[in-house]
């Protein structure tokens, strides 16, 4: 069996899995934003930016951390499976199982991006299909390779990452987090990693999804971007890669809201509005995703 063609039409009119946004509080605060042309987009369930394809809306947007500085991360030439082919101008272009697939390949990249902001956008090509397409971040004791289709990325307690199918895997265990990709359709990703508040939060063709994963703050050992996919000839271009200044202010902040964390615990303090205003933005208070239950997962497998 093969990753290797796109799913049959019929396949592409199966029921979608109900997914269950998680409503919380999104920040405008500097490095943190969504984008400025959408105003609707909840930071309660991750989703990315908007993609560059001609069939994409022209709207324009604002980059998370757009008061930061680009950065200069690719991926790693040494750090890969050997299933994946790395070209374009400072190899930021992946190729995925450039014959067939028979199995996942993944790509680190270069740099640990612990203590600081940053945010990078994928630009997928539209062979959107398969077992699974995944993004997020992971140590460098994650998988790179497996010979099977597999979740590979938050198939242990090594990886935090989103799938194709809309689904967040971490330490094995999966949650539903947004819509299914649509198939055979390119599409952007975003990805901001806070790593002085311990958040991962994805972005999807110009909506702001909400945060994915906390606690990343925690993590001792490095972390890194990470890619991977089952399907065969799958391509990801790295578009866009920011990072922000991270000030002692912001990791005061950081420090207190461990101990606070909700909006009524910060109200009881009775600070002074400026001070309350600033920890605040970062408070997401939103409902826990609900884990995939076995009719789902068998559906979210059923690949033709």
């Amino acid at each position: 069996m093969s990753d290797l063609e796109v799913d049959p039409p019929h396949q592409q009119q199966q029921q979608q899995l109900a997914m269950t946004p998680r409503r919380g509080r999104h920040s405008g605060r500097r490095g943190g934003g969504c984008l400025a042309a959408h105003p609707s987009a909840q930071e309660a369930v991750p989703q990315a930016a908007s993609p560059s394809s001609p069939s994409s809306s022209t709207t324009a947007r604002v980059c998370p951390l757009i008061e930061g500085v680009e950065d200069n991360w690719t991926w790693s030439k040494r750090h890969r499976s050997k299933e994946v082919v790395l070209s374009g101008p400072n190899s930021r272009t992946v190729h995925f199982h450039p014959n067939w697939s028979k199995g996942t390949a993944g790509v680190q990249g270069k740099r640990p991006l612990n203590n600081g902001r940053h945010y990078w956008e994928l630009h997928v090509s539209q062979r959107v299909f398969g077992t699974s397409i995944m993004f997020g971040i992971g140590t460098k004791s994650a998988r790179l390779h497996a010979n099977a289709f597999r979740n590979m990325l938050g198939e242990n307690e090594h990886g935090w990452g989103l799938s194709h199918k809309g689904v967040l895997w971490h330490k094995g265990v999966a949650l539903l987090y947004t819509k299914r990709f649509r198939e055979n359709h390119p599409t952007q990703i975003g990805v901001l990693f806070d790593g002085i508040e311990g958040t991962l939060t994805y972005y999807k063709d110009g909506k702001c999804l909400g945060v994915a994963f906390r606690g990343l703050n925690q993590i001792e050992e490095p972390l890194y971007p990470i890619v991977c996919s089952t399907a065969a000839k799958t391509e990801m271009t790295l578009k866009c890669t920011r990072r922000e200044f991270v000030s002692l202010q912001d990791r005061c902040r950081a420090v207190i809201m461990r101990r606070v964390r909700s909006a009524s615990r910060l109200e009881k303090l009775k600070l002074p509005l400026p001070i309350s205003d600033y920890l605040s933005e970062v408070i997401d208070e939103m409902e826990p995703l609900r884990q995939v239950n076995q009719l789902e997962m068998c559906i979210l497998n059923y690949d033709l």
